[in-house]
């Protein structure tokens, strides 16, 4: 079996909560050494962000929580306290041979603390140094801290998520997870991958990313930004209807819901024949896909009213064998139920000091020369501070004294 990716790639992370933690998790399943850098005794704020946590064998507290857990698999954990300046000697030593450096504090904040990337660049000039913010590195909003349900509203992506208006519930509405926090996540990955790239095809020339919350909600908007700067007005909430194909969306029956989308002009004929109404098809308002989507409350509705003949499971075999993508609305225990999702391996278990099978979300990409096979429980905070330092030259007495002052 070849190498991982990014097999001796060292990655020093001084991201906290989410959308840096998640890339720097995606580049450890890549193969990247990633230390982790947290604060002596709390740790990443994520920790601190509620439970459910994972169970101490001795009942005692811990900071072992789903947030944390979702986003730090495959990562050594060094406590380090930044605020002192035998904390801020072993970042920079650290930075000396890494490829690359992840943060993201509030602009300015490590420049106080000589951690800035004008001043790693002079001890390390091939270095990828990659600021993840909320608002980004210029621009009048730069200062702000940003969460993701804040940027959610701000970037224009509530505007456009809710109940269709004049339904019961209407108006704006946050997406479930932390999407924004997610893509940007994935943005952060896809910069440092394209720079480290650069540096390697280019003489070793390293540079600054800055990634935020902000720029990411706006340009994942894609096809509903691209119709406002086409004509000008806001598309409307359309609730669980589809954005291409038309009809589109949930469609209530006997026994629950199932999710729909006729994707094409020869899918609505097919789909009107399973539904035992093939003279629709032929309907002049609903003949193409243009007079559907301009049709679309009347043809909705008369699904609507269709399906309501039937419980889910037989009208899912139905589309299924007349090709007419649909499903069901999994809740989660059902996706994790769901045969293909097992075939995938979308679970994988990993041995935790507190719960030897621990359940994870196995990361997405699949590779067939170089696959991910080695999945590392999330790391106890600290666990690795000995052995980090330990390659730095801090031997175990110079380690118990920096932990007797604080600072580890």
């Amino acid at each position: 079996m070849s190498a991982l990716p990014l097999s001796g790639i060292k990655i020093l992370d001084l991201t906290r909560v989410l959308a840096g933690p998640l890339s720097a998790q995606m580049l450890a399943d890549l193969g990247a050494e990633v230390i982790k850098i947290e604060r002596p005794g709390g740790g990443d704020d994520a920790r601190a962000f509620g439970p459910p946590y994972l169970a101490d064998p001795e009942g005692k507290q811990n900071n072992n929580n789903s947030f944390y857990l979702c986003a730090n698999r495959n990562k050594k954990s060094v406590t380090v306290n930044i605020a002192k300046p035998e904390g801020q000697a072993i970042i920079r030593e650290l930075a000396k041979t890494a490829d690359v450096m992840m943060e993201n504090y509030k602009v300015g904040d490590l420049k106080r603390y000589g951690l800035d990337y004008e001043t790693i660049k002079q001890l390390n000039p091939g270095i990828i140094y990659c600021s993840v913010t909320g608002f980004g590195q210029t621009g009048p909003y730069a200062p702000r801290a940003g969460y993701d349900a804040i940027l959610q509203a701000m970037g224009g992506l509530m505007s456009v998520t809710g109940h269709i208006d004049g339904e019961p519930g209407e108006g704006p509405m946050k997406v479930g997870p932390s999407i924004v926090d997610y893509m940007t996540g994935m943005n952060t990955s896809i910069g440092i991958l394209s720079a480290l790239y650069h540096r390697d095809a280019n003489n070793g020339e390293g540079q600054q990313i800055d990634v935020c919350l902000f720029d990411t909600v706006i340009a994942s908007l894609s096809h509903w930004l691209q119709i406002y700067l086409v004509n000008g007005k806001m598309p409307p909430r359309r609730g669980t209807w589809g954005n291409g194909g038309m009809p589109a969306g949930v469609f209530r029956c006997t026994d629950g819901e199932l999710m729909l989308v006729v994707g094409n002009d020869g899918q609505f004929q097919r789909t009107c024949a399973v539904l035992g109404e093939p003279e629709l098809a032929n309907d002049k308002r609903f003949v193409k896909n243009n007079d559907r989507v301009v049709h679309g409350k009347e043809i909705m509705a008369i699904f609507a009213g269709l399906f309501l003949k039937k419980p889910v499971a037989y009208w899912l075999e139905k589309l299924e064998e007349a090709g007419v993508p649909s499903g069901p609305i999994n809740d989660f225990e059902q996706v994790f139920s769901d045969p293909h999702v097992q075939a995938r391996g979308m679970r994988v278990e990993v041995d935790h000091p507190y719960e030897p099978n621990l359940s994870l979300i196995r990361n997405a990409l699949t590779f067939s020369g170089t696959p991910i096979t080695d999945y590392r429980a999330p790391p106890l905070l600290g666990a690795d501070t000995k052995d980090v330092l330990a390659t730095i030259g801090y031997d175990d007495a110079k380690v118990e004294g920096l932990k007797a002052q604080g600072i580890l």
